[in-house]
């Protein structure tokens, strides 16, 4: 185990939410932590921005928004924090190292990335993807963005595993939309654990993404009203 003076240096303990948040915001902590008081009290922003001037030092309407979003985030942050922890405790896989960098994950895509590791493995639809070797279907999706998928699924399908069994291996690769399924499952585990891919795919979705919708079977008399 890594004795915890010698990670200091490299990773630097997170300061208090309402330190974080004044930061953020340009305010003082103390009047982060007047606005906070009152919103746990149950105060909303637009009393709080109108009637509690004196009490925050005159955050106004935006600052309030921002503040109560970003200590939403933060706790939501923070709880997070202290279950992986406690998780990697109780699993003897916590040491020093883990810790401090645990204690200075400044985001939850962060904290996921160092807890990925170190997660108990499951037969997930991603796991069986990349036993069945549809790593390299997802590098090629991502090479050629505008080329049609099932085109290039197709190369990695084995046609004469059609009646494989389902949730196994052989069945990953038995169609194209089963090919893709498993891609797209590799592809969501790895943006979860690499915020600068997922922030690659949501440019791209936001840049080329197409909305659609289908009526569902049997619900043809719902469906006629829109």
């Amino acid at each position: 185990m890594t004795h915890a003076g010698s990670v200091a240096d490299s990773h630097t303990p997170l300061p208090p939410i309402e330190e974080r948040i004044a930061v953020e915001l340009g305010a003082r902590a103390d009047q982060v932590r007047s606005a906070i008081a009152l919103l746990d009290d149950g105060a909303t922003v637009p009393f709080i921005a109108r009637y509690r001037k004196e009490a925050t030092g005159g955050l106004d309407d935006a600052q309030l928004r921002s503040l109560a979003e970003r200590l939403r985030y933060l706790r939501e942050l923070e709880e997070r924090r202290a279950a992986i922890v406690q998780t990697l405790h109780e699993r003897a896989l916590l040491t020093d190292e883990l810790a401090a960098a645990l204690a200075s994950a400044p985001t939850k895509n962060e904290l996921e990335a160092l807890y990925a590791p170190h997660k108990t493995k499951r037969k997930t639809l991603a796991f069986l993807a990349r036993e069945a070797g549809l790593e390299s279907l997802v590098e090629d999706l991502l090479e050629v963005p505008f080329a049609p998928t099932a085109d290039i699924a197709d190369a990695y399908v084995e046609p004469e595993l059609a009646d494989a069994e389902p949730g196994t291996v052989e069945a990953t690769v038995a169609s194209v939309d089963n090919a893709l399924d498993g891609a797209r499952a590799i592809l969501i585990e790895q943006a979860m654990t690499d915020p600068a891919l997922a922030e690659t795919l949501r440019q791209r979705f936001v840049r080329r993404g197409v909305i659609t919708s289908r009526l569902i079977p049997g619900q043809q008399d719902a469906g006629a009203k829109f």
